[in-house]
């Protein structure tokens, strides 16, 4: 079976992760192959609009075929490289698309999912949406444009979800600008069959419906305190003083990558005054290129993906021990390695 399946129909131009055991993981074949696609239906007037879903009752996708990724590292490889170089221009492309690009954010939702979903023109969110980031646990840092959206997330949401992890509900998505529709999971077939006859707009504003409450923006009012610093030291020391929650915070942050951290807070202050998501893809090469031949990435994902200890060992092992020279090294210039063709 194809990892991707492609098909047009009534006008659709629809697309499928189809790799439910892996929970539609991306890999560089798929990348190449949806990136080709839209190149192809840009022009094409039998597609008015592009759908994206997953396959299988789980989710999306869970993100970039991550095991490939750490393998390729291990055994001294660089395609890991030109994966990511052409997953972030298939995310500029996205943001671009001059169609409807409808995505189906039902289920798990996390990383490179977010990076062909989040840019799109009409971004659905269901019940079942679980909605995440999850880079710093692995010695990573948010990329896919995920440093773009987070950091214009209101408030602090954005640095919140960007350093802990934490996976939003459908609504929490909205409210933080990752979403836009809210259409409950039993209610998608009446949403495609609608889509086959009618404009995404006229489709979503007959079957959408209010979201629930966003937790997130609830809590709104500690994470915009304890999050406004621009150091990671400051943040712990207002999270402690800060209640319960801002507690269960701290000891999200003290299972992540301190290097992850320092480097993700740096990305997240410098996208918000970035002119547009094609500079912030540019930041995030740089830094996946040094993530990637260092040995936090490595120990991440041994940790969380191949032996699944969780038992992570960080080096440095505290955010007072990462240097700021370290930190600097992530945004350092790639000369020919730069990355190209996401600016608008």
């Amino acid at each position: 079976m194809n990892e991707v399946e492609f098909e047009v129909r009534a006008g659709l131009g629809r697309i499928t992760l189809n790799r439910p055991r892996a929970l539609n993981a991306l890999n560089h074949p798929m990348v190449r192959a949806i990136a080709q696609h839209l190149e192809q239906w840009r022009d094409d007037s039998e597609v008015r609009a592009v759908v994206l879903d997953g396959a299988g009752e789980r989710g999306l996708c869970a993100g970039g075929d991550i095991r490939a990724i750490y393998e390729d590292a291990r055994s001294g490889g660089v395609s890991s490289l030109d994966f990511w170089a052409d997953e972030y221009r298939l995310n500029a492309l996205i943001s671009r698309y001059p169609k409807p690009y409808v995505a189906i954010m039902d289920g798990i939702v996390l990383g490179g999912g977010v990076g062909i979903s989040a840019h799109g023109s009409h971004r659905v969110v269901t019940d079942r949406s679980r909605v995440a980031m999850p880079e710093t646990g692995i010695g990573f840092v948010p990329d896919v444009g995920g440093t773009w959206l987070l950091s214009h997330a209101p408030g602090q949401l954005g640095t919140h979800a960007a350093l802990t992890a934490a996976q939003l509900s459908g609504a929490d998505a909205i409210h933080c600008g990752l979403a836009d529709r809210y259409v409950p999971a039993d209610r998608l077939p009446e949403l495609y069959a609608a889509l086959a006859t009618r404009t995404p707009d006229e489709a979503l504003d007959l079957l959408a419906e209010s979201p629930p409450a966003s937790r997130l923006a609830a809590e709104r009012e500690w994470i915009d305190y304890c999050y406004a610093p621009d150091t990671v030291e400051e943040i712990l020391v207002r999270l402690r003083d800060g209640g319960d929650a801002a507690l269960a915070a701290v000891k999200e942050l003290e299972g992540k990558s301190p290097t992850s951290l320092k480097v993700t807070l740096r990305a997240l202050r410098a996208a918000a005054v970035l002119p547009d998501l094609g500079n912030a893809l540019e930041q995030e090469y740089r830094i996946a290129h040094r993530a990637f031949a260092s040995a936090e990435f490595a120990e991440g994902v041994r940790a969380q993906i191949i032996d699944k200890d969780r038992s992570p060992r960080w080096s440095p092992s505290t955010v007072a021990e990462v240097g700021d020279d370290l930190v600097e090294s992530y945004f350092a210039d790639l000369g020919e390695h730069e990355l190209t063709g996401v600016r608008n």
